[in-house]
């Protein structure tokens, strides 16, 4: 068991060694040489002695001793510590020059992507089998986004990616846009509306159903375009899962104005139409936290999701 003295004494030692003394150790270990280790290391003989004096004080130790017409010797202390040397600068060349490797076809890590039903419904079934293609053995979760705790979950690695909004990047993120959407009006096949282009009566006329990240709204982004028209639409039902949306649409008259690249995957079931009046787009951005920037793994899941969501 270490004394006292010891345990106080250890870390001021450990504060005076640096790497440049240790190769010096070596290159006297094996070239029983000042000159020739110096040599070997570049350095001057003074610069040398110099880090040998400064061995000597951290080892309370000769360790080389001059011998007329043999160079240097080592004392027994340097003998012990030059059998140990080797293993400890190949661990350190080992955690210096290791550069961290990810095998998709061999790794079985998991991925966590959060984001509400509408970005997962858009990327996750083309998402799921480019991955397994690649990486059979990965394992992925979608979870919904919650603002309370997202941000620790980031810092902790508990989430690998956020599907979003550019504002969210405003938190310390980095944000990459994965694509530009346009919204588009749906009805049922076989509405009694017809199949004609929609026009704005008829957009205000049949009733609406809104989807609300909140659970309680009435009213969008659609409504605020109306609005700046001076016309309103009837909305009488609102929905928290975009997931639910498509198949209340394909069972009523209602209609539903949703991002076009949602929509389309119900294509079978919907009748899809440009809407009567103007709309700014919508960007979806992926989001991570900057720890996570140089990650093999990370790396290459994101840059999956980008080319998923690009093409």
């Amino acid at each position: 068991m270490a004394t006292k003295g010891e345990s106080i004494d250890m870390p001021d030692r450990l504060n005076e060694m640096d790497i440049g003394l240790l190769k010096a150790f070596e290159a006297l270990m094996e070239e029983r040489n000042v000159s020739h280790a110096a040599e070997r290391l570049s350095i001057t003989q003074p610069a040398l002695s110099g880090r040998l004096t400064r061995l000597r004080r951290l080892f309370r130790d000769q360790l080389f001793v001059p011998v007329a017409g043999r160079g240097v010797v080592p004392t027994p202390r340097a003998e012990e510590l030059g059998r140990r040397l080797p293993q400890l600068l190949s661990d350190l060349r080992d955690f210096v020059g290791h550069a961290p490797t990810f095998n998709p076809a061999e790794s079985n890590r998991e991925f966590v992507i959060a984001g509400y039903d509408n970005p997962a419904i858009m990327l996750g079934p083309d998402l799921v089998p480019a991955l397994n293609r690649t990486a059979p053995n990965i394992r992925m979760t979608f979870v919904l986004p919650d603002p309370e705790t997202m941000a620790q979950k980031l810092d902790q690695g508990d989430i690998d990616l956020v599907i979003g909004s550019p504002g969210m990047a405003d938190e310390g993120l980095i944000a990459r846009k994965l694509f530009t959407d346009r919204f588009v009006t749906a009805q049922r096949r076989h509405h009694p509306r017809g199949t004609h282009p929609i026009s704005l009566d008829e957009f205000c006329r049949y009733e609406h159903v809104v989807v609300s990240n909140s659970g309680h709204g009435y009213a969008g982004s659609v409504d605020r375009s109306l609005d700046e028209l001076g016309r309103s639409r009837r909305v009488s039902l609102s929905v928290q899962s975009y997931a639910l949306a498509p198949a209340i649409i394909a069972n009523s008259d209602h209609l539903c104005t949703l991002p076009g690249r949602f929509l389309r995957r119900f294509e079978s079931t919907l009748d899809l139409f440009t809407p009567p009046l103007e709309m700014e787009a919508i960007e979806l951005y992926a989001l991570w936290h900057p720890r996570m920037k140089d990650d093999p793994a990370h790396q290459w899941f994101r840059h999956q999701v980008l080319d998923i969501a690009q093409g």
